[in-house]
């Protein structure tokens, strides 16, 4: 059996450490599922990683499902939370969220969780591994019932802990480094919310700042003109494909990246390889405010804002760092009112 952690590289080791100082010995038997293990081929970046506009490290969904289930299992030492946690992208396709581009779900971005239950239920292995442990599949298929794991926006989750961590390490832009990451993260506890649901929230106002100002800067970043306009080629380029059989939708969920790419650069089909051999060259983006003529051009729809108002402590009770924060109120201000150009392109048509 492998152990996951050994391959590693060192950053993410000294990482998921700061998630959790004991990594559980019990995950290692579903992390080398072929269902997992399949994640290990999929960037979190949602392609974007392979564009000479980024300069991102490599950070696979599974690297994030596991630090999810690290998370959790930090706060909580509750197996089926952690294994919830664990599952909660094992449904990810490739170039992660650009197949909700595909299905026109730009807002929610949630089009392909539908078959978590199926794949988990459709293992051989994951199903043994559960009934062995004599959990049942209803108690992870769907980590949205434990709020510790999931919650709505703007609430603090350890998922979306997750994804603000790791990107601001590198997978979306290089901010903080590890130090940055491990003070955030200490100053973090489970809290009771304005509902009484527990939450995780700060101790203390100035991480929590810090946190929100990093964050602000992530989500701006999720809804720049290149990521749009990025996701939405490489989703025009696997509906184009997968209507002349070039690429079927089984695809997405069983190859990896790499092999998807592959496929694409030695499509011919409307010029697909050509087209895909620009973007991947292409160092900047352009923008206009009006529609540009004999070009592939992308229309910015209305995007999911990934945004956070975290809990902290105030006196004896907790409150939204929104209420008791000037600088925290201004980060989330402009997170929301970002605005982008309306159209973004390249110089060709496709």
């Amino acid at each position: 059996m492998n152990n996951y952690l050994e391959n590693l590289d060192e950053k993410i080791q000294k990482y998921f450490k700061i998630l959790s100082k004991e990594f559980p010995e019990f995950l290692n038997d579903y992390i080398n599922t072929p269902e997992m293990q399949k994640q290990a081929g999929i960037s979190v970046s949602c392609g974007t990683i392979y564009s000479k506009m980024y300069n991102q490290m490599w950070y696979s969904s599974l690297e994030h499902s596991v630090a999810v289930a690290l998370i959790i299992w930090n706060f909580t030492k509750d197996k089926k939370q952690t294994l919830s946690g664990l599952f909660h992208d094992i449904a990810t396709p490739v170039f992660k969220h650009t197949i909700d581009f595909m299905n026109k779900d730009y807002e929610k971005q949630e089009s392909t969780e539908e078959l978590t239950t199926k794949i988990i239920s459709e293992s051989k292995e994951i199903m043994n591994l559960l009934n062995r442990d004599c959990i049942s599949i209803n108690e992870v298929s769907d980590y949205h019932i434990y709020p510790i794991a999931d919650n709505d926006t703007p609430k603090l989750s350890s998922d979306r802990l997750e994804y603000t961590l790791s990107n601001g390490l590198g997978a979306t832009e290089k901010i903080w480094e590890l130090e940055d990451i491990e003070e955030i993260y200490t100053d973090i506890v489970i809290c009771k919310n304005e509902e009484g649901i527990e939450e995780l929230g700060f101790k203390h106002k100035e991480i929590a700042e810090k946190f929100v100002h990093t964050m602000g800067k992530l989500s701006r970043m999720y809804r720049r003109e290149k990521t749009v306009f990025s996701m939405q080629f490489l989703a025009d380029i696997m509906k184009k494909m997968s209507e002349t059989d070039m690429i079927s939708i089984d695809d997405l969920y069983r190859l990896s990246e790499k092999e998807v790419i592959e496929k694409i650069e030695q499509c011919n089909v409307d010029n697909i390889s050509k087209y895909f051999k620009i973007w991947r060259n292409a160092t900047k983006i352009n923008t206009s405010d009006t529609l540009p003529l004999k070009k592939y051009s992308v229309s910015i729809e209305k995007m999911k804002i990934r945004y956070i108002n975290p809990l902290v402590k105030n006196d004896k009770k907790y409150d939204r760092v929104y209420n008791i924060s000037k600088s925290a109120r201004t980060d989330i201000k402009r997170t929301l009112n970002y605005k982008t150009a309306k159209y973004t392109y390249l110089d060709f048509e496709f």
